[in-house]
């Protein structure tokens, strides 16, 4: 989470898309994940002083006028009943009763809030999020609370706010848009019921070998990602839980495989990431688009794996950028974007880390 502030008053932030690294989907199961924060996508939310509080629609993503009926219907059928205001109205409630609940006390001044994004749509890169996350850290400084809410509560607020709206969704996006950088976590059953929240833990993001992105531009088939895996989970499927633990052991060896530059390990557990995950959810579920953009890497003998739930796919070229070469010819006769992962490294501030509790104050 990027921080931008100017005069008079006005506050604004950035927040980034995010790359889930290793280990996703297992956040959701008491797993483990390793994400990166990526700057080739982010949102922007401005906050300035208002006589009255004002969530202001965005011209393209808020529409509320349209030429005709069926060019309405045709918008919903391709972008959903979405958009940022009912997203920035939820994390409103959710830090307005966070703060009574632990008596932090806020001045009653009021506000105008707009936001800006250009994280492409369902692209599995969490474009929601990111709008939550900067609108959570523009809060944070009109109010002057910062220094009171911990860094590591931030990721649960954010994901409360969408829970809110109905969105399925893991801690996991959260913690990589409000620490940034590198981030290796663990959502332990222990952790989460003990902490309410996962143990995370910042590297650098030196220790990435150059990474690239595939998404389709006009997602067509994005599957049924949700499908039936959690239930099978919940009622005890032994196939499920043994496919997931061993989903949420590959960031424990990902962890020291990065701090060794051990590459290739690290191709293979991408890899067998995905592989765990296309059994455990079906080809049905995932979605042809989807399962083609890692197809397309892996023909080229690159490593690859989506960034999160689908969407869009991340990818290690072993060989170099002679097989990345190769790849983007092929991304480009199949209709997908293909581009070089920019890495975003950690915004925190004093400020922020002076927050966080003294065990996690040393992950820093």
């Amino acid at each position: 989470m990027e921080d931008d502030r100017s005069e008079n008053g006005i506050v604004e932030h950035k927040a980034y898309a995010r790359v889930g690294l290793l280990g996703n989907p297992s956040d959701v199961y008491y797993g483990r994940a390793i994400s990166f924060s990526l700057g080739n996508f982010w949102a922007s939310v401005r906050l300035e002083p208002s006589t009255d509080l004002v969530i202001v629609p965005h011209p393209t993503h808020d529409l509320v006028q349209f030429n005709s009926l069926p060019y309405l219907v045709n918008r919903l059928q391709t972008d959903g009943y979405y958009g940022g205001v009912r997203l920035l109205m939820a994390i409103c409630k959710i830090f307005y009763n966070y703060c009574k609940e632990n008596n932090i006390s806020l001045h009653d001044r009021n506000f105008k809030l707009s936001y800006d994004t250009n994280i492409p749509r369902q692209t599995g890169l969490s474009g929601s999020s990111a709008i939550v996350c900067a609108a959570l850290s523009c809060l944070l400084d009109f109010y002057k609370v910062r220094h009171l809410i911990k860094l590591e509560v931030r990721p649960n607020l954010i994901l409360n706010a969408e829970k809110e709206l109905g969105i399925v969704a893991g801690l996991q996006d959260r913690v990589v848009q409000v620490y940034g950088g590198l981030v290796y976590m663990d959502f332990s059953k222990k952790h989460m019921e003990e902490l309410g929240h996962g143990l995370y833990t910042p590297m650098t993001v030196d220790l990435l070998p150059p990474l690239y992105l595939i998404y389709a531009e006009n997602p067509s088939d994005s599957g049924k990602v949700h499908s039936t895996v959690r239930q099978k989970w919940l009622d005890g499927d032994k196939f499920i839980i043994s496919s997931m633990e061993e989903v949420a052991n590959i960031p424990l060896e990902g962890h020291t495989a990065l701090l060794e530059k051990d590459y290739t390990k690290l191709a293979n557990l991408m890899n067998r990431n995905f592989d765990l995950r296309r059994q455990m959810f079906g080809d049905d579920a995932l979605g042809a688009l989807n399962i083609e953009m890692v197809e397309v890497a892996r023909r080229v003998g690159a490593a690859s794996k989506f960034t999160g739930s689908g969407g869009a796919v991340v990818v290690f070229c072993p060989d170099g950028p002679s097989q990345a070469k190769l790849l983007e010819d092929a991304c480009e006769k199949a209709g997908f974007v293909f581009q070089p992962a920019k890495v975003m490294p950690s915004f925190l501030n004093e400020v922020d880390i002076e927050t966080l509790s003294s065990k996690l104050k040393q992950t820093i």
